[in-house]
């Protein structure tokens, strides 16, 4: 079964798209969770806080925010598509999106460590 639509480059940044929107929807219940905390439990927030300070979580922060980059530079490649008349540079569009995405999350990564 050949799907020759899956070998576009567009179809990996609609992946990258859905992707970054699935992980980051998994994440925000342990991001109130952990909101909550400052409210119900201090003490226990304290104890996060300290965590949060560990390489491996200031890089998955990097993770994190590079999702919430990729999600919000792909959201706005898709409503130029979906607004703007097609040309031929979207696969341009796409890898643009993704640079900022990482540019944004690498700032931010440097600065937090």
């Amino acid at each position: 079964m050949n799907k020759p639509h899956r070998a576009h480059h567009l179809w990996y940044a609609y992946m990258l798209h859905r992707l970054s929107g699935l992980l980051l929807a998994l994440f925000l219940p342990v991001h109130f969770y952990v909101l909550s905390l400052a409210l119900t439990q201090p003490e226990r927030l304290d104890l996060m806080l300290q965590w949060f300070e560990l390489p491996l979580v200031k890089f998955a922060e990097f993770g994190l925010v590079f999702l919430l980059a990729v999600h919000f530079f792909g959201g706005l490649r898709l409503m130029a598509l979906e607004w703007l008349p097609w040309s031929a540079n979207q696969k341009t569009l796409a890898a643009g999106a993704v640079a900022a995405a990482f540019l944004v999350s690498t700032t931010f990564f440097l600065r937090a460590i």
